[in-house]
């Protein structure tokens, strides 16, 4: 089971920690969130301190989450253009959201090994999800985890914002740099520059109907 998942030492044993420090934050592995039935699968780097590892629920309660849910109302994905705990009312239709690895890493910097160890999750997600038309890679680790997750080789799509890659199974990978902070508040990613990724996105799914 997810939530009891241990494999990565220093993840767990940091858990344990934030845990103990945090008695009301949920700091276990975050599971996704979303449609079940979705054709959009979005796929970030990890929970963050003060978000998900605290609500339990991907990008709600973060900064990222702002920009994030903001979006995906405008497109028609979510419910409302907020999302604040894991209980409020916001559902998401069409959409489903998850990370490369599950569980908060210290200075949001998982290692290497915690990223494979954690793609068997994102691959079985991938596997069982087969109304998944598109993904959407927030960042490069992310865009990676994708690849090892369909068995490509790290270098065969390389990242870059607004780039589409067709996969082997016929599913349209589509990267945008993370909707994080530090990318916002420099302007490299812009809400105008997110925005144009979810159009393209909802031009692909509209094609599919």
């Amino acid at each position: 089971m997810l939530e009891e998942c241990t494999v990565c030492p220093r993840l767990s044993g940091f858990l344990v920690e934030v845990r103990g420090a945090n008695p009301g934050y949920f700091a276990r592995p975050v599971p996704p969130f979303g449609d079940p039935h979705a054709r959009l699968l979005i796929v970030g780097l990890a929970p963050g301190m003060h978000g998900a590892n605290r609500t339990g629920r991907p990008f709600t309660g973060d900064y990222a989450g702002i920009l994030l849910y903001e979006t995906l109302h405008r497109f028609g994905f979510g419910s409302r253009p907020v999302s604040e705990a894991a209980d409020d009312d916001l559902l998401l239709s069409d959409c489903r959201i998850t990370n490369a690895v599950k569980c908060l890493p210290p200075a949001n910097k998982p290692e290497p090994a915690e990223i494979r160890a954690c793609n068997q999750y994102l691959a079985a997600e991938l596997a069982t999800a087969p109304d998944v038309r598109v993904i959407l890679a927030l960042g490069q680790v992310a865009h990676k985890a994708v690849l090892m997750a369909t068995g490509l080789k790290q270098a065969a799509l390389p990242f870059a914002h607004g780039a589409r890659h067709v996969l082997p199974d016929g599913r349209l990978l589509i990267d945008s740099y993370h909707c994080s902070r530090y990318n916002t508040q420099t302007r490299r990613l812009t809400c105008a520059g997110f925005h144009d990724v979810f159009q393209a996105i909802r031009d692909e799914l509209d094609r599919c109907v």
